[in-house]
């Protein structure tokens, strides 16, 4: 999602130097608009903009959104504020409950169990110790019962299924693998891979939170449906079951799954499980030769990601009230990874708004800060593509371009996939480029502090701005794009590491203790680079539980998702920093 950064309408504003906070960009807007208005049409958009910005009032508008969310109205203006913060208490109390149930996982491997696969099974039995270890050490509040099915072909007989209950002693769950799981049987090209599931998924006692199927093998199910190779069913599985069925009933008990991939005969069948549950992650786990100790490595990574992804899931899926867990699993069947051609796109016109930068505590903890007297406006003209390359828990991110640059800077143009009334606002933008600012300064403090320790690696936030559409008023928030990079998510703000960097945990730590318990930047994500984390879309935990959106969970979220599960590492301590 990333690549080198913007020369563009990002180049003097995506700073993150130790000094030098006022910009020289970051102009009173006042002044600008009053400047560029004798310019010409351009500038009387831009003070027609202003006059509109001037005449808005950030804190009403979040106010009567955060009211017609949480259906919490008080005609008494002093005590409004009373009322939603009680109201927005009582939602933090009830979903942090919900959330915390979702560190409890119940983990199957569905494993392909036929004369190929005896490495394979060597390296659940011995990856699953080494999980649990890590886990321990870095997400302390996650608990794993783990289980095991195993399938053949129907011409194994007795030997076809077999299946070993959840249970939290690892050491039984190795025991029998070892003692009990051989590599044998099979017949034609296909397995009984219909039958393992619909096994895994009925005969187990699924009965945790968060739900996982890690599925293992090297061939398809039998059926025309998934495969060309010869085969003693060519209509199908013999016992009337169907990718349909097993899919509806996985989803019915709402368990997530995962596939461990070895070979590309079971390309077919992934197609067509995804048309039924929506995108899911498939892991590679071919082996370049016969070293046990890189097939346990990769087993080892993709098991970690399966529970840490599966949580986050979950846990997202309370935080924004959605009952289905597959509903944002199927919206990334409609994504489009192509960079549009833009000579078939129309150039629209629209203004870019960005706040100055906070300078001190005293700036970050005064809403009024982040008024319509702060923001800077500048003009744009741009071209979008129709549909998005990637999709988040909140938005969809679409290809861009700068008009007066050129396609050679793209850029990434998000928009709220939740379009009710109020959902999409431009109040709603300014409050993730409030939070974008506010994490921006903390990652400065937090570098001048880490180069005075010797630490060498920074962190530095992408520079947001909001873009609005002249005509149509639509919002998008925008950023340079980064190519040739992989993106990837470091935690999240429910508390779970997906992959741990020192520096970022102590990043999140250094916050809380900047803020003086004030707040703490979590939600990591973005790219990591030889000398430091290029982050995008961050949260924030706030005792102002009014601030920062609904991903912020007070100081119950400041508590549960991270005080409760931070340890300090060894930049936490080169920095002095102390829960």
């Amino acid at each position: 999602m990333f690549g080198k950064r913007s020369q563009s309408i990002f180049k003097k504003n995506d700073r993150n130097e130790e000094s030098n906070w006022e910009d020289d960009t970051l102009i009173d807007q006042n002044k600008y608009a009053k400047s560029k208005t004798k310019s010409g049409p351009q500038g009387s958009v831009t003070s027609s903009l202003v006059k509109k910005l001037n005449s808005l009032n950030i804190e009403e508008d979040r106010i009567k959104r955060m009211e017609e969310a949480l259906n919490c109205s008080d005609s008494v203006p002093d005590s409004r504020i009373s009322a939603l913060s009680k109201k927005r208490e009582q939602v933090i109390t009830s979903t942090l409950q919900k959330v915390k149930l979702t560190r409890n996982v119940d983990l199957c491997y569905v494993l392909d169990c036929t004369g190929s696969m005896t490495s394979y099974i060597e390296a659940a039995k011995n990856c699953i110790l080494r999980v649990t270890s890590y886990m321990k050490r870095i997400n302390p509040n996650i608990t794993i019962h783990v289980g095991f099915c195993g399938y053949r072909d129907h011409c194994d007989g007795k030997d076809r299924i077999q299946y070993f209950n959840f249970t939290n002693s690892y050491e039984k769950f190795s025991e029998y693998i070892k003692n009990n799981v051989r590599a044998m049987g099979g017949g034609d090209g296909p397995e009984d891979v219909l039958g393992g599931l619909d096994a895994a998924i009925t005969q187990m006692s699924w009965s945790r939170a968060t739900r996982v199927i890690l599925h293992i093998g090297d061939a398809p199910p039998h059926g025309r449906q998934f495969t060309s190779m010869p085969d003693t069913y060519p209509r199908g599985d013999p016992n009337g079951l169907t990718a349909e069925n097993v899919m509806n009933k996985m989803q019915s008990l709402k368990i997530l799954y995962y596939f461990g991939k070895i070979t590309n005969d079971t390309d077919q069948m992934l197609n067509v499980f995804r048309d039924l549950i929506g995108q899911f992650a498939v892991f590679n786990l071919k082996t370049s030769g016969s070293d046990p100790e890189e097939l346990l490595t990769k087993f080892f990574n993709s098991t970690c990601s399966a529970i840490t992804s599966s949580v986050t899931l979950n846990s997202i899926t309370i935080m924004n009230e959605s009952s289905n867990v597959y509903s944002l699993q199927r919206k990334k069947l409609n994504i489009n990874p192509n960079v549009p051609n833009w000579y078939t796109l129309i150039e629209q016109s629209g203004k870019l708004l960005f706040y100055k930068f906070p300078k001190n505590l005293s700036e970050i903890k005064n809403q009024k800060f982040f008024s319509s007297s702060n923001i800077t406006i500048n003009s744009m003209t741009f071209k979008v593509a129709p549909q998005p390359f990637s999709i988040g828990a909140e938005r969809y991110a679409h290809f861009g371009i700068d008009t007066q640059i050129g396609e050679s800077e793209k850029l990434v143009m998000k928009k709220y996939h939740d379009i009710k009334k109020r959902n999409d606002t431009l109040e709603r933008y300014l409050e993730s480029a409030e939070v974008s600012s506010i994490a921006h300064f903390l990652a400065t403090e937090f570098n001048s502090a880490a180069k005075r320790a010797g630490i060498k690696k920074k962190v530095r936030f992408i520079y947001v701005k909001i873009l609005r559409q002249n005509k149509t008023e639509q919002c998008y928030s925008v950023e340079g794009y980064f190519k040739d990079a992989e993106f990837k998510r470091f935690n999240v703000n429910s508390g779970i590491v997906t992959e741990f960097h020192s520096t970022l945990e102590a990043f999140a730590h250094f916050t809380h203790s900047y803020t003086k318990g004030y707040l703490v930047v979590c939600d990591l994500q973005g790219i990591e680079l030889e000398n430091e984390f290029v982050l995008t879309d961050p949260a924030i935990h706030c005792v102002d539980s009014n601030r920062f959106g609904f991903t912020n969970f007070g100081k119950k979220g400041i508590d549960e998702f991270f005080l409760s599960n931070h340890t300090c590492n060894n930049v936490c301590k080169k920095l002095k920093l102390k829960i």
